[in-house]
């Protein structure tokens, strides 16, 4: 029973962190959270601003026809953000909520992991993760230590050893005392604890002690530790970045294009104010006879009236900018991202796991992805080690069916036994109290071992050896083992040979292709180990100069050495990483690899996945300090003259945490210069947080590009939440990758269909969508405008007041959501195959400001034809029927709205390439629609209507044989020259898009099948 145990823990601050991560939302905050978020849209504030202006005047049209879109736009984006945080909101409980158990008054008691405080010693049990940063006390080790794998946190999947500072927690009075808490997982922490069992003393803690939240304990029955970092102050949680709400470029585009037609609102709404008091300067046209004022208007007051006029055409004219668009927008990313979940090829069968959706805002984006920031570990590899080949004597040996012909036994015998493997067994207890783990070799086949090592490559040549070196029974005792380090970058063991004998096996770590290690043996006589034993404990004991003394004693021993071989290993790649990587630097993508893991690991699987070229000029920073700047100005200054000598030759950066940190902290625009010249730029040893400032530094550069992060461990989060687009790995690192993410895939190959297939399809879709809605508003409330100047600017209205409210939500909003969701400029497998088309809608050509000139230049031109034509074609003498009956005022202005739903409708059309059922349906469909309630709506009295303007107007208006050629003839002007102008273009100028549709035709593709 642990009743005995006194524990206090002093800090710097002021209070204690409970142990719990927060979320966006809340249940208190989410109201007036989300709509600030919403209102933060300019066009969801200008129509709430049109709405009270419609409540407070007496305006043309009714609130309802502001206010109902803009209250249904507003409920469904909450209800759609509130549950996607819901589903984040649960995911944070999983691990608020795990059951932990802690020391309570000298017993253990199982609570939440949200409950855990600063002061409390926590048990973990093996495979279980740290619920908080703990320092460790004990261990049931016999040696005091207990392995971790850290692989959520940095990337690391080798395991590492930590010691504990007391073995027996029934005597423990202590007290620890520690530093702020830091993001930066490998900077050095300053902890002591004061122990008060026997006597007074003080020890110093450094990182092999501490425990970090989000490791995982491994070949360990249990721990107990002590919660030092608790909650958003564990280094875990410093590294992750507060979630934002993030904006697609479209969106962007879309707010510019409002600011425009805001502009262009005004000016219509002020133009028309002032001609009407210009026009009202003549007394006739002041107070006709037929409109006498009241006495309240002649006494109110002119400024006031003046506003209140400019307000009425504000409202008369808001249309130009329909909330419709907004509301079809949603819909359409709601709807078109189930297209993602049901693609077939994006589903991974091995792990039943199917592509996933977790924000739909950013569909578009994955069409405008400049910057690719990947993790390695998990992410570009399968987190495995494969033994490929080996040299043995000078003969080379390659793996052929898991088996090697004519290996020596030395040589395997030097793998099988230098290394820091350990091993577990599924029995749990096998290795509790320091056993013997071969007690039980008789009982048990080797697939019930379990092997865990410091070096994953450890951990492959093991494996390897274990299937080669035949079965004996021999004893091998563990004198001293020399630990790697990156300057020597080798290890070695000094063993005791059955026979009695002394050698010395060592590895040297060598960068290649393959992560190569080279195996050498020394044999030492009885008086050069009493030799080598004496040196090395006078230097592992000594209080001065330890580093360099080691040093001193390693070089001495590793020496005159056999050389025995040497191995391959090959940190396995996932499937068509390199194809990806390819199609990905085809589409004009650059690609950045960020990992936590060293150097000589990160660089061979940049060389073996494709990211490095062996013909390319690699630039390293590493491990810099003041030289730093004179190192990047001789880059810069190497670059630039071997660019102007060979302009094929390709660099490739390589930089650590510590270097790049220096960088961005006293020249970042150099080193910034440096990054964009480089084809590929891989950055290791990164801590999370470092990963996700690099994604910041490209995102905010001049040039604003688009970027993507995409990972699958805890440590990637701030980078995927920090990206323009995040995108989760489903991988064996957890899930808290994939529950950060805006998109969640399998398999890293996966990533070129979603960009290169979905991305492009939908941008290319949206873009349509929102030039095609500005368009056909600018159609639509133009020739209102021009009225004014024929109604002495009375604010009366062209269209009636149901056609005001049907013309953007019945009569044309099914074709263009319907295009939106299904076009495809070319087949998917032509994207696929030619990657360079990606380029053609990169940096949001589609929505720059020639194609909006173009669409809103093509507005104004189709209304002016309306209008005018119209207005020509059936003018003051054209009798409608044969007993002399004119054309009325809703006769003219239903004859410009039939040709301008016609138009609009087959102007979508034209600009539809991938024709279905659905499309021939909606667009056909509408039109009919229109005729026919119109004939419905003007064919009968309707008692709950004020009034009966439209009565008959609309079945008079098709019996006149005039008006039915004034249509035809209408439609045809203002399409005729976009047809001409297509065929002009495709001919003399087409694109590569245009290109590859002629090809896709001429091969059939628009026929086969697999669309999406």
């Amino acid at each position: 029973m642990l009743g005995l145990i006194l524990f206090s823990v002093f800090g710097d601050n002021s209070e204690l962190s409970e142990n719990r991560l927060i979320i966006f939302y809340t249940i208190w905050n989410f109201v007036p959270k989300n709509l600030f978020e919403q209102f933060r849209r300019i066009a969801n504030f200008y129509f709430l601003i049109i709405f009270l202006v419609q409540l407070m005047i007496d305006t043309p049209t009714s609130p309802v026809t502001s206010g109902l879109p803009l209250i249904f736009v507003i409920t469904v984006t909450a209800i759609k953000q509130g549950y996607e945080d819901w589903l984040r909101h649960n995911a944070d409980n999983e691990v608020n909520g795990a059951p932990v158990f802690v020391v309570r008054s000298g017993s253990l008691v199982q609570t939440r992991s949200k409950n855990i405080r600063v002061g409390d010693i926590v048990r973990v049990a093996k495979d279980e993760t740290f619920p908080a940063d703990l320092v460790l006390l004990s261990s049931d080790r016999a040696d005091g230590t207990c392995h971790i794998t850290t692989a959520s946190l940095d990337g690391e999947t080798n395991l590492k050893v930590c010691v504990c500072t007391h073995a027996h927690l029934e005597s423990l009075q202590a007290v620890v005392e520690c530093q702020q808490p830091e993001a930066d997982l490998y900077s050095t922490i300053h902890l002591s604890l004061c122990l008060f069992c026997v006597c007074s003393c003080v020890r110093p803690l450094g990182p092999e002690n501490l425990l970090l939240r989000g490791a995982r304990l491994k070949n360990t029955k249990e721990i107990f530790g002590v919660a030092v970092y608790t909650g958003m102050e564990s280094k875990m949680a410093l590294n992750y970045k507060c979630k934002s709400q993030k904006r697609s470029a479209v969106e962007k585009s879309m707010n510019t294009f409002l600011i425009i037609y805001l502009g262009i609102l005004l000016f219509e709404a002020i133009l028309s104010t002032i001609l009407k008091y210009a026009w009202q300067a003549e007394d006739k046209w002041d107070e006709p006879f037929y409109n006498q004022k009241t006495e309240q208007e002649r006494n109110s007051s002119p400024i006031l009236k003046f506003i209140s006029d400019f307000l009425a055409f504000l409202v008369l004219y808001n249309f130009i900018i329909p909330i419709s668009l907004y509301v079809t927008v949603e819909m359409q990313k709601f709807l078109g991202s189930f297209f993602i979940g049901w693609d077939l090829d994006l589903y991974h069968e091995e792990s039943d796991e199917k592509a996933q959706v977790n924000t739909s805002d950013l569909n578009e984006e994955l069409g405008q992805v400049e910057y690719v920031f990947t993790d390695k570990t998990g992410t570009l590899t399968e987190n495995e080690m494969q033994f490929r080949e080996c040299s043995i004597n000078g003969t080379k040996y390659r793996e052929v069916n898991g088996k090697l012909i004519g290996e020596e036994l030395l040589f395997l015998k030097a793998v099988s036994l230098c290394h820091t493997v350990q091993i577990s067994y599924d029995q749990p207890d096998c290795l509790v109290g320091g056993g013997d783990p071969f007690s039980h070799v008789n009982g048990f086949s080797s697939n019930h071992m379990e092997y865990y090592a410091s070096s994953p490559d450890e951990k492959a040549l093991v494996e390897a050896a274990k299937s080669e070196v035949p079965f004996c029974s021999l004893r091998y005792k563990l004198l001293h083992v020399l630990e790697f380090d990156a300057d020597r970058r080798r290890m070695s063991v000094i063993l005791q040979t059955p026979s009695g004998n002394t050698m010395l096996l060592r590895s040297v770590f060598l960068v290649n292709g393959l992560r190569t290690l080279v195996v050498a043996c020394r044999h030492f006589s009885p008086e050069e180990y009493i030799e080598v034993d004496r040196r090395l404990n006078s230097a592992r004991t000594a209080l001065q100069q330890r580093e360099e003394r080691l040093q001193e004693a390693f070089s001495y021993i590793e020496k005159d050495l056999q050389l025995l071989g040497a191995t391959g290993v090959e940190d396995k790649l996932q499937d068509k990483v390199q194809e990806t990587i390819e199609a990905l630097r085809l589409a004009g993508i650059k690609v950045w690899v960020l990992t936590g893991d060293k150097h000589e690991t990160a660089v061979s699987v940049s060389l073996s996945c494709g990211h490095f070229h062996r013909t390319m000029n690699i630039l390293e920073l590493l491990q810099q300090r003041g030289e730093c700047v004179i190192l990047l100005l001789t880059y810069v200054h190497h670059k630039n003259i071997v660019i102007k000598e060979d302009h094929v030759i390709q660099h490739g950066l390589v930089v650590d945490g510590a270097s790049l940190s220096l960088a961005l902290r006293e020249h970042e625009k150099l080193f910034m210069e440096v990054c964009k010249n480089c084809s590929a730029v891989l950055c290791c040893r990164m801590a999370p947080l470092q990963k996700a400032k690099v994604v910041r530094l490209l995102k905010t550069s001049p040039e604003k590009p688009i970027t993507l992060a995409i990972g699958d461990g805890a440590n990637d989060v701030s980078m995927i939440q920090e990206a323009h687009v995040g995108i989760g790995i489903m991988g064996k690192e957890g899930r808290q990758a994939v529950r950060n993410s805006d998109y969640a895939i399998a398999r890293f190959k996966f990533l070129a269909k979603l960009l290169l297939v979905h991305g492009h399809f939908y941008y290319i879709r949206i873009a349509t969508l929102v030039q095609y809605f500005f368009y056909k508003n600018v159609c639509f409330i133009t020739p209102q405008f021009l009225y004014q100047f024929f109604c002495l600017f009375s604010q009366q209205t062209l269209y009636d007041s149901v056609y005001l409210t049907l013309y953007n939500i019945c009569f044309t909003s099914l074709p263009i959501l319907v295009y939106s969701l299904f076009e495809q400029l070319v087949h998917p497998h032509v994207l696929q195959n030619k990657p360079g088309l990606y380029r053609d809608i990169s940096k949001n050509a589609l929505l720059s400001f020639r194609p909006f000139l173009y669409w809103t230049l093509l507005g104004f031109s189709h209304a002016f034809v309306f209008f005018f034509g119209s207005y020509i074609l059936m003018g003051e003498d054209t009798t409608l029927m044969g007993n002399g009956q004119m054309f009325g005022n809703w006769t003219f202005g239903t004859l410009i709205f039939t040709v301008m739903v016609i138009t609009v409708t087959l102007k979508l059309a034209l600009e539809t390439h991938f024709w279905t059922w659905m499309n021939h349906f909606v667009t056909w469909g509408s039109i009919a629609f229109y005729f026919i309630f119109s004939l419905f709506y003007g064919g009968i009295i309707w008692p709950f209507l004020h009034t009966q303007d439209m009565y008959f107007v609309f079945v008079q208006l098709l019996s006149s044989g005039s008006a039915w050629f004034a249509i035809i003839i209408i439609v045809i002007t203002c399409l005729f020259p976009d047809v001409v102008k297509k065929v002009f273009y495709r001919h003399l100028q087409p694109t590569s898009t245009e290109k590859s549709q002629v090809t896709d035709e001429l091969m059939g593709g628009s026929e086969s099948g697999g669309r999406i």
